[in-house]
């Protein structure tokens, strides 16, 4: 089914659909519309971010601090997610780039935040075995989890180091780390928090 095909059925007037002029639609494109909203429908359940109510004002792309880096800009995605297109959303560089600044959902006239869906389609790459897209901001997630499951919080050196290990890029930016280290600013030694166990239970719970 064509992306032509497709769209004329998204926006196609509704009372021309129930009219016996209109033309029918196949049954390729009925299990495509099919998918289109599940999916959406999975992506607003996941997030609790109502995606379908967006008129693509383009405010969130236009608000974006790393839109430049993106291969799909933030409109784009909601586009992608209400055409259906999971597979190209959960190898797209646009999930793992987001910075969580919530500018988006601040622009947004319909108060959609894009952070959360951001999340869910990283999580559906996780669990359908997709590589992500960025691997070091995928290893700096890991070594930032893991940091706060050993001490409770982050502690910045150990969580650098097993970042640095992960991602086989020993020495970018190693100057400016021994600078801060020299004066003070990042912490040698760790401190755990009390109760970590609490901490722990929490990451039972998720199954890590």
């Amino acid at each position: 089914m064509s992306d032509h095909s497709l769209i004329r059925w998204l926006f196609v007037d509704s009372n021309m659909r129930t009219e016996p002029s209109a033309v029918p639609l196949s049954l390729e494109e009925r299990n495509v519309i099919e998918t289109v909203t599940s999916f959406s429908e999975i992506i607003e359940a996941r997030s609790g971010e109502p995606v379908r109510s967006c008129y693509f004002c383009q405010k969130c792309t236009a608000g974006c601090p790393v839109v430049h880096a993106m291969d799909y800009q933030p409109a784009q995605v909601v586009r992608l997610i209400l055409l259906g297109r999971k597979d190209t959303l959960l190898r797209s560089t646009a999930p793992w780039l987001c910075v969580s600044c919530e500018t988006c959902g601040t622009r947004c006239p319909n108060g959609i935040r894009l952070a959360p869906v951001m999340d869910v389609l990283k999580e559906m790459a996780l669990q359908e075995g997709v590589a992500p897209a960025e691997k070091k901001v995928y290893a700096l997630h890991q070594s930032f989890i893991d940091s706060i499951r050993l001490w409770g919080r982050v502690h910045e050196l150990s969580m650098l180091m097993e970042y640095k290990l992960r991602a086989i890029d020993i020495f970018t930016d190693i100057g400016m780390g021994l600078q801060l280290i020299i004066k003070g600013k990042i912490p040698v030694l760790p401190e755990r928090i009390k109760n970590l166990e609490q901490v722990k239970a929490l990451y039972r719970r998720t199954g890590r």
